[in-house]
Parts: structure tokens; C-alpha cells; sequence
């Protein structure tokens, strides 16, 4: 059964799950161009595509070329994580997110790489463990020639997103 929209899937919300399971998000990332990497509307939070990058540095190759299903999944697994700092920095709150709506997973590949969804299950599983199975998300997941500055893949994500509290007090 799925959940419904709004449900907390797991008691305590996101950081206790990422604290349970010994998970600290990394600093969030910053634009390389004239563009935001995240914008909310209602009750949706919009991230820009996330790339693997641990201490600022990007994990890179190609798919079918130098980049194991393995090193895939692990790479999917870091973007997802630096999605999820993203949003708590633009939030200020990650409890305020209530599920990831839909994740969208581009990987540069050789056009005889056929693994897509094994490495997209990197960033897939990490946010099940974050927000529950019950949750669920949809998933699209595509391969490409290239991607920006030489990054494996990218991980694009669109959360629910909690409004915000209004004082009754004027």
C-alpha cells in the first residue's frame, strides 16, 4: 500500500533516519553557473541536477567505458546525498520534506551499456531508507554521450515538501 501524500513514512522524519543509520550529509553543493540548485513551489521542492562530488571533488568516467555497476550505484548513492544536503540548506529544516516524489537518473554511458537501473538503485535505495518503502517514488532513468564537467551521472530529484508554519500572531 502506498503512502498517502503527507504521511511521514518513518517516526522521527529524515535527519533521525540519517542519524540511525550513521549517515551526516555533506556541505551542500553550489552552482557551477547562473542557475539555483533548488527553487520550491506550493508544496514541491525542484533541486538542480546533483553530482557526485565528495569534497568538492567529482567522482568521474563513463559507463560501459571505466565505471563499474558497482562504483555506479556508490556514485548514485553520494549525488543522492548531496541532494539531500541541498534541501536541508534550503529549507533549513530536512524534516520538512515528506517524500521524494520523482527521482530522474542520467548517466554518461557507451551506447552498449545496458545497466542503468542497477546504478540508478544507488540513489533509489538510499532514499527508501530515508523516507520508507511506503513512500515510493517514480523513476526515470537514461543514458547519454556525455554530461557536464565530465560527471558520471546526475541526479535530479523532486521532493514533497511540508509548508511552513505561520505565526497566528500579528
Amino acid at each position: 500500500m502506498q503512502a498517502q501524500s503527507g504521511d511521514k513514512s518513518l517516526a522521527g522524519g529524515p535527519s533521525s533516519r540519517l542519524s540511525e543509520l550513521g549517515i551526516e550529509l555533506p556541505a551542500p553543493p553550489t552552482p557551477l553557473g547562473a542557475y539555483v540548485e533548488s527553487s520550491d513551489v506550493g508544496n514541491l521542492l525542484f533541486l538542480s541536477g546533483m553530482l557526485p562530488m565528495v569534497n568538492r571533488k567529482l567522482v568521474s568516467g563513463r559507463f560501459g567505458e571505466n565505471l563499474s555497476v558497482k562504483e555506479g550505484q556508490e556514485a548514485a548513492r553520494i549525488a543522492s546525498l548531496n541532494a539531500l544536503a541541498a534541501a536541508k540548506h534550503h529549507l533549513g529544516d530536512l524534516d520538512r520534506l515528506t517524500k521524494l516524489v520523482k527521482l530522474t537518473v542520467l548517466m554518461a554511458t557507451t551506447e552498449q551499456f545496458v545497466e542503468h537501473a542497477p546504478v540508478a538503485d544507488g540513489a533509489s535505495d538510499l532514499f527508501v531508507q530515508v523516507f520508507g518503502p511506503e513512500a515510493g517514488h517514480v523513476r526515470l532513468v537514461y543514458g547519454v554521450q556525455s554530461l557536464p564537467v565530465g560527471a558520471p551521472l546526475v541526479v535530479d530529484a523532486i521532493f514533497e515538501i511540508e509548508p511552513t508554519r505561520q505565526s497566528s500572531t500579528k
